[in-house]
């Protein structure tokens, strides 16, 4: 099978929530030593962006997008697991968090999977997560960038509370800002004072990295 081959089945995949299917491209990229992140990118993430926008449209359902997203996680952790060790020496750390009151984690972990392979490393903090908790940890651990994802306009205010929490205790250039999620726009970013805004996850990735290579 052709590398073009099994990026389209990766995201026919996930349109159609057949986790055996996913798993056997998943293995098959590897074991023919095709270029993970590219399948993730190209094939696996397009399908679950799809979903998502189905799910926008009301074209798909709530269990069905929770299933498409439980396939994509099992992809990107044979993925992570894979590329651990194979990553270039550690140029940065960031801590990464869905924001309080939101509980969608889909994109997130895309993103997560594709950093780590570039040598950043990754305090993952999962989802609902408090501004409180995501500034003690990235104080404690003297990490160099904070990523948030929200899924939902209504949480999308807890990206200017961290900005604005960041500027009150001081913090605001000593460790960057990059936000992401569906509603989440350049625009917004701007307006919060975020220092980066990730359309997707390759997006997110090149951010993260221009955003390190200033330090």
């Amino acid at each position: 099978m052709s590398k073009e081959q099994i990026i389209q089945e990766a995201i026919e995949s996930i349109l159609k929530i057949n986790n055996d299917k996913a798993v056997q491209l998943a293995e098959q990229t590897l074991s023919e030593g095709l270029n993970p992140v590219e399948v993730l990118t190209k094939g696996f993430s397009v399908g679950i962006k799809q979903v998502g926008d189905l799910f926008g449209r009301g074209e798909m359902f709530l269990p069905e997008l929770m299933l498409a997203a439980g396939v994509m996680q099992t992809v990107t952790k044979i993925f992570d697991d894979a590329l651990q060790g194979k990553s270039s020496e550690k140029i940065g750390k960031m801590v990464f968090a869905t924001v309080e009151g939101d509980v969608h984690d889909i994109g997130k972990g895309i993103v997560i999977s594709l950093v780590k392979t570039q040598g950043i490393e990754i305090i993952d903090l999962g989802r609902d997560v408090p501004v409180s908790r995501i500034i003690e940890v990235a104080v404690k651990e003297n990490a160099d960038l904070i990523g948030t994802s929200a899924l939902l306009t209504t949480t999308m205010v807890e990206q200017k509370k961290l900005e604005d929490e960041l500027k009150k205790n001081s913090l605001k250039g000593k460790i960057m800002t990059m936000v992401g999620g569906a509603p989440v726009t350049q625009r917004w970013a701007d307006r919060i004072g975020a220092d980066a805004y990730g359309e997707d996850a390759s997006e997110a990735v090149n951010k993260a990295l221009e955003l390190l290579s200033t330090k």
